[in-house]
């Protein structure tokens, strides 16, 4: 590919990785509708999964992509359950015993881990503005969580082992959402991948999950997290993954938080404060280094 078309490709990729944060960034002031509706955190969990796969399979079905080659089918086993069952159930359990921003704090540890595994398993470089943008991401994302009044978690315990033990666990098996889809997104498209992760996620929450009676705005609620949140992101995602580097991808994707921090002030008036607001002006920051870093990677392959 000639460094145009290389440098059109990565807007794009970015682009699609904005669209896909933007979406996921719907996921807290949705579930929190539904926790307002009487649902516990795994039955929404459970729902955004199940009715995501339904959403899935009409695609499949209708672009025809059932396909599977057996030899892949543990890997994608192995998707379902980790990077959905157990990265669902961990991130909802670090809400429960930690709270929402200890829990936000804990899954956007991920670009780290993506770091990580992408040098090990994927072999990217790890050059010092990468470094740079993942530790002003990790910066900026405790700023946006904590806000004006999450401080509060550090006084009231809320840090306990099983918190951050679950929260870790979270931004590990969300980490490997990356590895996974450059290892297997220049195979099969992003509805071929979730058609068998989600049912599998589904099914590995299902043990865990206490039902209750549902009013109109609960199924409302959960119908939009699997629409908007689930089927329309994890497309975006999937197709700006495809045009970037994994560690790229899941620094551009902590734009999330803020989205999230912005649809909390415009639907519940709840303030960012002076924290979250430079925690949210980090995130940015780091999102725009990552392109600059991209665009010298790329300038300095032209040059040699």
């Amino acid at each position: 590919m000639n460094p145009t078309n290389q440098s059109r490709e990565s807007r794009i990729g970015y682009a699609y990785v904005l669209l896909a944060a933007t979406l996921w960034g719907m996921i807290g002031p949705l579930a929190l509708l539904a926790f307002q509706q009487g649902l516990e955190p795994l039955e929404v969990a459970f729902w955004r999964a199940t009715l995501g796969a339904l959403l899935f399979m009409i695609h499949v079905s209708i672009c025809g992509q059932w396909r599977i080659h057996r030899a892949d089918l543990p890997a994608f086993f192995f998707f379902g359950l980790v990077c959905v069952g157990v990265f669902y159930g961990a991130f909802q359990k670090t809400v429960e015993v930690g709270g929402a921003s200890v829990a936000a704090v804990l899954l956007y540890t991920a670009p780290a881990w993506v770091a990580l595994l992408a040098r090990i398993f994927l072999g990217e470089a790890l050059g010092r503005l990468k470094l740079l943008a993942v530790g002003l991401t990790l910066l900026g994302v405790l700023g946006v969580s904590l806000g004006p009044d999450g401080l509060t978690a550090l006084r009231d315990g809320l840090w306990s082992p099983a918190a951050v033990g679950y929260g870790l666990l979270s931004g590990l098996t969300y980490a490997l959402y990356y590895i996974f889809g450059k290892r297997y997104l220049g195979k099969y498209t992003a509805a071929s991948v979730m058609v068998v992760a989600l049912p599998i996620g589904a099914l590995a929450l299902y043990p865990f999950v206490n039902f209750h009676e549902k009013t109109l705005i609960a199924w409302i609620a959960l119908a939009a997290l699997a629409l908007v949140s689930t089927y329309g992101a994890f497309l975006a995602y999937c197709a700006g993954l495809r045009r970037l580097e994994a560690t790229r991808a899941s620094v551009v994707a902590t734009f999330e938080p803020v989205v999230a921090a912005l649809v909390a002030f415009a639907w519940w008036g709840e303030r960012l404060g002076y924290l979250g607001i430079l925690g949210a002006a980090l995130i940015i920051f780091a999102v725009l280094l990552m392109v600059r870093a991209g665009s010298e990677a790329r300038a300095s392959c032209v040059s040699r």
